[in-house]
């Protein structure tokens, strides 16, 4: 039997065991997901060979770290420094981001919507940003520092502070890409701020799935369409799985067995 895992910190919420345990049995795939709390991400590399597992998901915080543990790249994941997908062949790290496809499939619903406001500048942000300029939005990013905006602004990203924010644009999407509110009642950024961009805003998006963050619940007093990171998470593990399976089942195939976590 082949052995899976997601590693991050927190990692007892996670649906991904679930949903790839499920995907394993209605495809009769010889394997087993599990979840591991990973505190310190330099270890991931270690824990990796250490654990003898085949292939993991990498969550918040080690989208970067796992970037760093790999031996080879897709060219994705080269281009935007962050890792969520990694597969052991031959003893060697194959790193792939699956985060970023599942995200621009999940806002497809919005399909007016252009400008875009990160709330955020972790790893999530660093590939979603990318493969929504290549599909044509424009992406903000709002973080609480700046040392981590550099890589954007390198990158030619319109980025801000708390500090230095100026709403004189109009933002059709405004997505936590935080843990604010996983855990807590935070929100991703001062309300002052969600005060001037929510209102005129088309719809207000999550990435964390399976409760009402404190996010969502702000953007729903402003009666603006809301989406949490369920869609997300489900494309994304799908795309995962076709790696971790070397490609031997079509989407909706695993889709049809991955989407039943979410009704059970």
């Amino acid at each position: 039997m082949q052995l899976f895992t997601i590693f991050g910190n927190p990692v007892s919420h996670s649906k991904s065991p679930l949903m790839h345990n499920l995907s394993f049995k209605g495809l009769e795939y010889d394997g087993c997901y599990t979840r591991y709390r990973l505190e310190d991400g330099t270890q991931l590399r270690s824990k990796f060979f250490d654990l003898d597992i085949i292939g993991a998901n990498i969550t918040v915080p080690h989208k970067e770290e796992a970037f760093k543990a790999c031996d080879e790249l897709d060219e994705f994941a080269q281009k935007v420094g962050a890792v969520n997908t990694i597969i052991k062949k031959e003893g060697k790290l194959y790193g792939y981001n699956t985060d970023a496809p599942g995200f621009l499939k999940a806002i497809a619903e919005f399909k007016e919507a252009k400008e875009v406001l990160f709330l955020g500048a972790g790893g999530t942000a660093q590939s979603t940003s990318v493969i929504l300029r290549d599909a044509g939005y424009e992406v903000t990013i709002l973080n609480r520092s700046a040392g981590r905006l550099e890589r954007y602004e390198k990158e030619g990203f319109k980025t801000y502070t708390f500090e230095n924010f100026k709403a004189t644009e109009n933002y059709d999407l405004i997505v936590n890409m935080t843990s604010a509110g996983l855990e807590d009642e935070s929100l991703p950024c001062p309300i002052e701020i969600l005060d001037i961009v929510i209102p005129k805003a088309t719809a207000c998006v999550d990435v964390i799935y399976g409760k009402e963050t404190p996010f969502l619940k702000f953007a729903k007093t402003h009666k603006k369409p809301c989406k949490d990171g369920s869609d997300m998470l489900l494309y994304q593990g799908v795309i995962a799985f076709e790696h971790f399976s070397n490609q031997q089942f079509s989407f909706n195939e695993i889709k049809e067995h991955m989407q039943k976590a979410f009704t059970l």
